[in-house]
């Protein structure tokens, strides 16, 4: 035994999600579910760079009044 060793500790977080992890076997893969209907889209690289090119540098100061 170390003289560094100390008694096994959980926190209440870790206790609360393992005890739910037990209630509720399903939610990992719902929240990858969930992760993926909001997230885990393929992205279209040629439209994503027509958007950027089309994008209108915007002004120092926006509620400054063009004058010439």
């Amino acid at each position: 035994m170390s003289i560094f060793g100390r008694p096994h500790y959980t926190s209440d977080a870790t206790q609360f999600l393992e005890k739910l992890r037990e209630q509720k076997p399903t939610l990992e893969a719902e929240q990858r579910a969930g992760r993926a209907l909001l997230w885990d889209k393929q992205i279209d690289r040629q439209t994503q760079a027509e958007f950027e090119a089309a994008a209108v540098a915007q002004q120092p100061y926006v509620y400054q009044t063009k004058s010439h």
